[in-house]
């Protein structure tokens, strides 16, 4: 096995989703990796088949007081930490005339709120050791005010800002910042939006991992960055007339 690009990481959002398939490959590539949700069972299920690679750490995002010590377990577990990926994410179904804060408040806590808890410590310490990669995994939904799921793509809009100052501020420190910006992603989160065509969850995690040691806002699709140029480029008098 060749030598892996990390030797040891941290996926936040790991038991289900483009999260899980990122720990998998991370394992394959010979990482170790600490796979951290709220799941237990499945993050077992997860660390059994990864030959010794992927250690569980159950964690409820949401808890922010929480999440220092989870942190700190999870470095102490792998002895130092070269990579970190938040990968949690919640999008509930939002009708068109729905404004429902509960669910609103779900995704701010997981999307955003939750990236922050993480992302911060994870900046921190790396600011510190002068060394690592933090990714997010954002969406191409942040790229515009759009009047389906507003909060959705508010959550995705304000994780891309934050990633931008958080680079802003480490990579003097030879800290690299990374967010990848998907498009339709055939998960458990999309399976009920009919998407047609949606890019499946194994080549998503591919892609994502090539980039994760780079500096920058990433799409998966050359397509979608030469499309969301375009789309935020127009004017939003004719952006609203377009009810998308």
């Amino acid at each position: 096995m060749a030598t892996p690009k990390f030797k040891r990481a941290i996926v936040v959002g790991a038991s289900s989703g483009i999260g899980r398939e990122l720990t998998i490959q991370l394992a394959k590539q010979g990482t170790s990796v600490v796979a951290v949700g709220r799941r237990m069972d499945r993050l077992a299920m997860l660390a059994e088949s990864a030959d010794g690679r992927v250690f569980p750490l159950q964690h409820d995002v949401t808890i922010y007081d929480s999440v220092p010590l989870a942190f700190q377990e999870a470095t102490k577990m792998l002895d130092g930490l070269d990579l970190v990926i938040y990968a949690s994410g919640v999008m509930p179904e939002v009708g068109f005339h729905e404004f429902n804060f509960e669910k609103d408040k779900a995704m701010v806590d997981v999307n955003l709120l939750g990236a922050i808890a993480w992302l911060n410590l994870a900046a921190e310490r790396m600011e510190q050791t002068k060394h690592g990669s933090i990714v997010a995994i954002g969406s191409v939904a942040g790229d515009r005010g759009r009047s389906g799921n507003p909060v959705y793509n508010t959550t995705k809009a304000a994780l891309a800002t934050y990633m931008e100052a958080i680079r802003n501020r480490v990579a003097r420190h030879d800290v690299k910042v990374c967010l990848v910006k998907p498009g339709p992603v055939a998960t458990e989160m999309t399976a009920n939006l009919g998407i047609k065509n949606a890019m499946p969850v194994e080549e998503a995690a591919t892609k994502i991992l090539k980039v994760a040691d780079k500096n920058g806002e990433f799409y998966l699709k050359f397509a979608h960055r030469i499309a969301f140029f375009i789309v935020r480029n127009i004017p939003s008098w004719i952006f609203r007339r377009l009810k998308i």
